[in-house]
């Protein structure tokens, strides 16, 4: 009782302007929140029935995999130069992929950007976007292999493409959050719309642009090791190549050197991103 009247006496306490928006506050369990939580359960379970979820045939399956795990130990580094050349080259089309997709994802990301450009060149520019992101990287290479044949630059021509459509996203995000200050100011002057781009956009998202891309040329060294399996050249011929023959050992190593190689990356693209960002 004496905690009530504690409340009342705070509650009573408070500013006109703090009691009126006390008494405008939203309760947080409403039906339509009730009604969205329940649709989001339901849409979990049905998507864990779709997607075979059974953590119990995962329990069962340790031992095998522990079995599996201890196969690959210790690893074979005796032709470690031919892994380390073959990385090398993974990293080449890492960079190659990542430089033609920034060269291509900065118009169309100023295409794509409602606060630059009309409805009418928007809305088609992300649905080319949207469809460049949308298919994976292996079915680029397929498509480009029968091109250009087998080899590292079908996987350069992958990565390009798709990594072009997620930094034409990223890049459009972040000129869309930009202050509208200085483009008003240069647009004042009587600046044409390319000025305008050109000294009030991009001076404000080259930090994080720069942030973006070191990030997808770490994320494309990833994709291009798996490329190989469709015969996209890198490390990854050696290591699809090593799995089907069972020299797990052989694995063990090529995975040690991606690892190392993915940490050297990071480590350096921090030290980037820090210093611009």
């Amino acid at each position: 009782m004496q905690d009530t009247s504690s409340l009342n006496s705070a509650q009573a306490a408070y500013s006109p302007a703090v009691r009126q928006a006390l008494a405008q506050e939203k309760p947080f369990w409403t039906p339509w929140s009730i009604g969205g939580l329940v649709l989001a359960i339901a849409v979990l379970i049905y998507a864990g029935i779709l997607s075979d979820l059974s953590f119990i045939e995962l329990f069962n399956g340790i031992g095998a995999m522990v079995d599996l795990v201890v196969k690959f130990f210790p690893p074979d580094f005796t032709r470690w130069w031919n892994y380390f050349q073959a990385t090398i080259e993974t990293i080449a089309m890492g960079i190659w992929g990542t430089l033609l997709a920034v060269i291509v994802a900065i118009p169309l990301s100023i295409l794509a950007s409602e606060n630059v450009c009309p409805p009418w060149v928007v809305f088609p520019v992300r649905r080319l976007l949207d469809a460049m992101r949308a298919i994976n990287e292996l079915v680029f290479a397929l498509i480009f292999i029968v091109a250009v044949g087998l080899g590292p630059f079908a996987g350069v021509l992958a990565l390009f493409v798709h990594t072009a459509g997620t930094l034409g996203k990223l890049f459009s995000e972040a000129i869309e959050a930009i202050e509208p200050g200085p483009v008003e100011g240069i647009r004042a002057t009587g600046a044409s719309k390319v000025q305008e781009v050109i000294f009030g956009v991009i001076p404000q998202v080259i930090p994080l642009w720069t942030s973006f891309t070191l990030y997808r040329f770490e994320s494309n060294v990833r994709s291009a090791s798996v490329l190989g399996i469709v015969g996209a050249g890198g490390i990854g011929v050696a290591l699809y190549q090593n799995f089907r023959a069972f020299n797990y050992q052989n694995v063990c190593a090529i995975l040690i050197i991606l690892v190392v190689t993915v940490g050297v990356i990071d480590t350096i693209s921090s030290r980037i991103r820090n210093r611009l960002v």
